[in-house]
């Protein structure tokens, strides 16, 4: 009789060993690696047999292949159908993300509700909550929809049986982590659980037409959890990001083969639910104060969308020996430059001040296109001095105190004239926009220092 194989493998990267260890090797977790047992006469190929319905592959000539175009279903929530590419492709399989109270659940719940008014039949299977919590939920949202079903189950195979039964347009799986298979020994959430889970589901995507959408959890890094191979078995993966503490959401495709990718849609969470917001620049600027000094207004581009953000700074003289640098939705690699090329390159004393960055509305910037605008920021508060209201700012700052060009400036400069503002800072154009909105006047800078003289005149850098 054949014996088994014990080995380990860890949670968060996959990496395998021998023997048991307290911190992975790979990515040097503490506690993650966890016991697999392997039956060693199980056929090697058990675990990945081709779905039924698929047929054999055969190499085919490039030319002789006609183009398929992907059919698309219509998705009523306007903002989820941007992320997606322009609504949802049949037989697709897709991995939702986030942070816990994010609000997952609610937003698939909605589009489920929605597409089974519009399409058909949808089957939301949930191994964490009973039917009787999300028709609670449902009821609080609003919801009615005569042919969305709902199930509390984890074992693959049962649902595969009503998968079979209702032969449903699209499959909700909430959460992938809570999926387990008989063929498997090892707990549910485990990697060989949630890659094996994942595989089947695929299969049944591309062999049936339904269009599945996973649920992931993230681990404490925020990544999702489970091994990185699952986010290669997906066509599509969203993150719905967001402060818990503020109302806004941001969703975001990291991973789209049927679109375009780091596209975002805003949401905003109410009473009601997941609610879009067509308009997230206007909403993010609602509460500005106007004429406050350490406040300035970026226009950042997410994917293929400008939004126009408020970043508030404050500088504030330490009372300790080292100054605090406390960023709150700007990189923290990014306020260091900043703060160092103000010093460096207009002598401005901030190793004497604490310095606080935070981006209003409780989202993350990342693009380097808000460093001017963080720059300005920094020094309005500094000299306690307020910058016009009708004033944005575009630019990367380099460390040589230099202003350098964006991506998109004339469609960030299009979207900063339809909010009402008359002026925006630039970097130095090379050739002049053919396309610049009217009636918006381009101040152009080629560093910080000019940046300073225009955006705060009262000021002698």
């Amino acid at each position: 009789m054949a014996k088994s194989r014990t080995f380990y493998i860890c949670q968060n990267c996959g990496r395998q060993s021998a023997a048991k260890m307290g911190r992975c090797p790979k990515c040097g977790e503490f506690n993650t690696m966890v016991e697999q047992v392997e039956e060693a006469n199980r056929p090697s190929n058990a675990r990945t047999a081709r779905p039924s319905g698929v047929p054999h592959s055969a190499p085919q000539r490039l030319d002789d292949i006609g183009a398929d175009t992907q059919e698309r279903l219509r998705v009523p929530m306007g903002e989820f159908s941007r992320v997606l590419g322009g609504g949802l492709v049949v037989g697709s399989i897709s991995l939702l993300g986030g942070e816990p109270g994010a609000g997952k659940s609610t937003l698939l719940l909605q589009m489920s509700a929605q597409m089974a008014q519009q399409h058909g039949t949808v089957l939301y299977v949930s191994g964490e909550e009973s039917v009787h919590q999300i028709k609670m939920r449902a009821d609080r949202l609003g919801l009615r929809a005569s042919n969305l079903y709902l199930v509390t189950e984890s074992n693959l195979g049962v649902m595969m049986e009503h998968v079979q039964r209702l032969s449903p347009l699209i499959l909700i799986v909430d959460s992938i982590q809570t999926t387990y298979t008989d063929d498997l020994d090892s707990s549910p959430g485990l990697v060989s659980q949630v890659r094996e889970c994942a595989m089947r589901l695929q299969g049944l995507a591309k062999s049936s037409g339904i269009s599945v959408f996973l649920i992931g959890h993230v681990t404490k890094d925020g990544s999702i959890a489970g091994p990185r191979v699952l986010e290669h078995i997906v066509d599509t993966v969203l993150f719905l990001e967001g402060d818990p503490y503020q109302a806004f959401r941001l969703l975001r495709a990291v991973k789209n083969r049927f679109g375009a990718t780091s596209e975002v849609g805003v949401f905003e969470m109410q009473g009601a639910g997941m609610v879009e917001v067509p308009n997230p620049s206007e909403a993010f600027l609602a509460e500005r104060v106007i004429n406050a000094s350490g406040s300035a207004i970026a226009v950042t581009l997410e994917g293929t969308r400008p939004l126009l953000v408020e970043i508030q700074a404050l500088t504030s003289p330490t009372t300790f020996g080292n100054a605090r640098r406390t960023p709150n939705g700007v990189d923290m690699n990014r306020l260091l430059l900043i703060a160092a090329v103000l010093s460096k390159r207009l002598g401005y004393r901030l190793f004497e001040h604490d310095l606080f960055v935070n981006v209003v509305g409780g989202i993350k910037v990342s693009e380097p296109a808000s460093d001017l605008a963080m720059a300005v920021a920094i020094a309005s508060s500094y000299h306690d001095l307020p910058i016009p209201a009708d004033m944005a700012f575009v630019g990367e700052v380099g460390l040589s105190g230099e202003v350098r060009a964006v991506a998109q400036l004339a469609l960030r400069l299009h979207e900063a004239a339809k909010i009402g503002f008359k002026r925006v800072l630039v970097p130095k154009l090379r050739r002049k926009l053919d396309d610049a909105p009217r009636g918006l006047a381009l101040i152009e800078c080629r560093n910080i220092a000019e940046a300073l003289r225009a955006a705060l005149p009262q000021t002698s850098s």
